[in-house]
């Protein structure tokens, strides 16, 4: 049984909240934010301080605003806690430093909460193409803008997911990146950006995300020697296509992807994760800081 204490109950914590509560193995042990708005059946703490200093428990999950990640998570990791970050794991590369560092010192396990890595679809998409030679690797992620956020543009806020996933999904690093990016609703930050890479092997790679598409959609589409993949992060569905013929016809095949929600598999490997110290999957603090640097690097 690992005894978890949840920081941070505002929109994507309540989906924390809902999961953790679901699994087998897990026991919510405290929660914390600066104000109660509903009636839980686990202590709540309005102060940080008096939580770490009263309750018990193993590993902490912080989904906190992402200017507050140094502060907590240091507080946690200085009383020997383990780690579950939220994307990005903090606002700067500096501070993700300072956390890494007392992650080390306190021997604690960290891990961040790059959700899309534990999508089925992306999972089936990095099986399918293992044997192949990628050449190219296209994301696309937009949607209307979602009033929670204000503290970070969409580089910080969702481009990181997808830096994430080329490194992730290709085994590739990143060697240059472009950046264009345009400020149209957000009041302080850039809500609009099509970024492009140059990955080892003379991979390329291209994200388009914005907070102006009046719908979502969340699309990765993969070219490799063999054949070419579309993959719908929302559906969860994944289509190859292959085999190009002379009378301008192709073979279409759908790959078989077994439906389940990402965070609840997310959430699953952090379990095992704060036990064993298996990451299955799991973000590192290094990884996010490299996400972090080329997203803040234009």
């Amino acid at each position: 049984m690992v005894k978890v204490a949840l920081i941070g109950l505002g929109s994507m914590g309540q989906n924390h909240y809902r999961v953790l509560k679901s699994l087998t193995g897990i026991e919510i042990t405290a929660l914390c934010d600066i104000k109660q708005t509903r009636d839980y059946d686990e202590p709540f703490f309005t102060d940080l301080d008096e939580m770490l200093e009263t309750a018990e428990f193993d590993a902490a999950v912080i989904v906190v605003p992402t200017f507050l990640h140094k502060e907590v998570a240091i507080k946690c990791l200085n009383k020997g806690k383990h780690l579950f970050i939220e994307k990005p794991v903090a606002s700067t590369v500096e501070e993700a430093k300072d956390i890494l560092e007392a992650a080390k010192k306190n021997n604690a396990r960290v891990c961040v909460g790059y959700i899309e890595r534990f999508n089925p679809v992306v999972e089936q998409l990095k099986n399918e193409i293992a044997n192949s030679e990628v050449y190219s690797i296209g994301i696309t992620r937009v949607g209307p803008f979602p009033p929670r956020i204000a503290d970070v543009g969409i580089l910080t806020d969702l481009s990181v997911h997808d830096i994430d996933l080329i490194r992730y999904i290709t085994g590739k690093e990143i060697l240059n990146t472009t950046i264009y990016k345009s400020q149209k609703i957000h009041n302080h930050h850039e809500d609009n950006a099509i970024l492009s890479f140059e990955l080892e092997d003379e991979v390329v790679a291209s994200i388009t995300t914005n907070w102006l598409t009046p719908f979502r959609k969340r699309t990765i589409e993969v070219a490799t020697k063999d054949a070419y993949f579309e993959a719908n992060l929302m559906e969860q569905d994944l289509t190859e296509f292959s085999e190009y013929q002379k009378n301008n016809s192709y073979v279409i095949r759908k790959c078989m992807v077994k439906k389940e929600e990402p965070l609840v598999r997310e959430l699953k490997a952090f379990r095992k994760f704060a036990k064993t110290g298996e990451r299955h999957g799991l973000c590192t603090i290094e990884d996010s800081m490299i996400t972090l640097e080329i997203s803040s690097s234009k």
